[in-house]
């Protein structure tokens, strides 16, 4: 599994925070931690699913999501 930190711009409410979870829980290969306003953590199997994959799936509920680097 590989770790994924997103920024999300666009959550303003716990309805926004519900949101991007499901469309999360939704991806085959992706576990979901912890969603609040503006981010997310989630770890997701790269033989299952892609950055990009996850960044459309957010996109599709009206946010924009940005990969955040770690160090």
């Amino acid at each position: 599994m590989t770790s994924l930190n997103l920024k999300i711009a666009g959550m303003t409410c716990g309805h926004c925070v519900m949101h991007v979870q499901k469309a999360l829980r939704a991806l085959d290969g992706v576990e979901v931690g912890q969603v609040q306003i503006g981010s997310a953590e989630l770890q997701f199997d790269p033989a299952k699913r892609q950055v990009d994959d996850i960044l459309a799936a957010i996109r599709d509920q009206g946010y924009e999501p940005s990969p955040v680097a770690t160090a």
